[in-house]
């Protein structure tokens, strides 16, 4: 039965390459002939939230933005140091309240329209202005979670920006780098109204086409490019919900390049000649969030009883190829990033530790509850409905009859955000590799307002705040550090969330495609990517 599963599976996606081929180029055979070197068909695990850059915040979408749209700084290419993007240079007064940006001249948009010192305050001022007129429908949250130190947005010629700060912000320059700071062409934003989400202009390398939901989003080379032009005339990225299936369609080349991979299937794709598997590792954390508005998780010896209920050494087993492509989470961050405190120590697992502490919260029978899970693989959660499966068992060996449920993608975040979880699994993709971007972004009481909260437990640690605000405010990363470590311990002691597991960073490709390249934070740029020479 399995064989014959296989065998059918492996004749639809070859149906399916020759379907998705024969589409992508008839739809543009009016525009000109498509080489088929010159295409890359990217398998992701769901389609695009959206196409705004300004209010994307998951990695869905910002694997497309980020080829569209581009800030003023940009990561390097496999680091997370920044270099000049749209911004040629910048300097920052000895203040440090003050920052003042040249832009590159003679960059245009994908519509035609020029960048301007004019068109980046705008983009900026829509996301910082709540009562923008070009704000429509979004929440714009990475402004809120990053950028609640800018004061003002000048633009006093042509090609120079000017960026006023009311405090002190360590983390400013690289969060400027973040792919939500990418430049939209105002006369698009204008033009299209509430559709610009599926109608992006930037001045990036790849130019939006078309996108049929669920099926594929379409991106053209940009020849009008500042930079060096792409190899590849068209992007297209293909959702395909299952890392099986997904696997299966880049064996029998439906498509190209991969992301998400079931750490089961390392060995097979290491195995054939024809794939590349590509790691690295990951800057990322999944975690179970615990409601801490609501009850019995407002209750701090039941949120520990769940640390101890939880067999995090069986989870990595079972979910990352033996251990081998992910570790137990004991801290919130990654011990990859500096300020990482090593000095903690985790929460054993321990059954009859976590039975006595729901007896001494009051619940010596447990407590029935809801298990909220994903939908989609991420890097961080590469089997959500099994891993919670697994922790289901867990906690009914302690009392407490949890029942698994799950929402579109979409729909999920929006209601995390909005608290309507008791507990959920969720996770996170280091934006710039800053202590900060984990820390206060996951867990600081000022990221706990209803609608647009990333802090999904819901945690208002008076002093884990004031040691993080502290934080942003300090230069010097030794001291930066020490702050970060002692909320640590704070965070470990209120016991929020059960930190589960890191995972390595992995994608695959086909053994002809070349210069693709994972980055720390999880970016997808396909600028560089190519096929080799037959």
């Amino acid at each position: 039965m399995n064989r014959l599963r296989t065998r059918t599976l492996k004749t639809l996606g070859t149906l399916s390459a020759a379907l998705l081929m024969t589409t992508a180029f008839a739809s543009c055979a009016v525009q000109a002939p498509v080489d088929e070197d010159k295409v890359i068909i990217f398998g992701k695990s769901k389609d695009a939230v959206t196409l705004d850059a300004a209010d994307t915040t998951d990695g869905e979408s910002s694997a497309v933005v980020v080829n569209i749209t581009e800030p003023l700084l940009r990561f390097k290419r496999e680091s997370t140091l920044v270099e000049p993007a749209l911004a040629e240079s910048y300097t920052v007064s000895d203040d440090k309240l003050t920052w003042t940006f040249k832009l590159r001249k003679g960059v245009v948009f994908h519509d035609g329209t020029p960048l301007n010192a004019e068109a980046v305050k705008f983009n900026y001022e829509r996301q910082m202005d709540e009562k923008s007129p070009w704000r429509f429908k979004g929440k714009f949250e990475y402004w809120h979670l990053f950028f609640g130190a800018v004061k003002a947005i000048e633009a006093p010629d042509e090609h120079t920006v000017v960026i006023r700060l009311n405090r002190p912000d360590a983390t400013f320059k690289t969060n400027l780098a973040l792919y939500t700071m990418g430049i939209s062409s105002p006369t698009a934003i204008k033009k299209y109204g509430e559709d610009y989400f599926k109608n992006p202009v930037g001045t990036g390398p790849y130019k939006f086409d078309r996108w049929i939901r669920n099926e594929k989003i379409k991106l053209l080379r940009n020849e009008n490019y500042w930079g060096v032009k792409p190899s590849i005339d068209m992007l297209i990225y293909k959702p395909v919900p299952d890392n099986a299936v997904r696997l299966l369609e880049l064996e029998t080349n439906s498509i190209n390049v991969l992301d998400g991979i079931n750490p089961d299937d390392v060995p097979r794709i290491r195995k054939d000649p024809n794939l590349k598997l590509i790691t690295q590792p990951g800057l990322n954390v999944g975690y179970l969030a615990m409601n801490n508005d609501k009850e019995p998780f407002n209750k701090l010896e039941v949120r520990l009883a769940i640390n101890h209920a939880i067999n995090k050494a069986a989870l990595v087993k079972a979910f990352f190829a033996d251990g081998t492509l992910g570790t137990a989470a004991v801290n919130p961050m990654p011990s990859t990033i500096w300020g990482y405190n090593t000095q903690i120590q985790d929460y054993d697992y321990n059954p009859e530790k976590a039975k006595a502490l729901l007896k001494k919260a009051g619940y010596p029978d447990g407590f029935t509850t809801k298990l909220w899970t994903m939908p989609i693989a991420r890097p961080y959660m590469p089997q959500p409905t099994r891993i919670a499966e697994s922790i289901q068992a867990d906690l009914q060996k302690v009392g407490i009859k949890a029942e698994i449920v799950t929402y579109e993608w979409g729909t999920y975040l929006d209601k995390l955000s909005g608290g309507e979880h008791t507990m959920a699994l969720a996770g996170w993709i280091g934006d710039n590799g800053d202590p900060d971007n984990f820390l206060y972004t996951l867990l600081d009481k000022n990221n706990t307002v209803k609608g647009s909260a990333a802090n999904y437990a819901f945690y208002k640690g008076e002093g884990t705040h004031e040691l993080l605000v502290k934080a942003q405010q300090v230069y010097d990363q030794a001291e930066r550090a020490r702050l970060y470590e002692q909320a640590q311990v704070l965070i470990k002691q209120d016991a929020p969330w059960v930190p589960l597991f890191h995972s390595t960073q992995m994608m695959a490709t086909r053994a002809g495609v070349e210069q693709f390249y994972l980055h720390p934070v999880g970016e997808k740029r396909f600028d560089t990517i190519m096929w080799s020479k037959k």
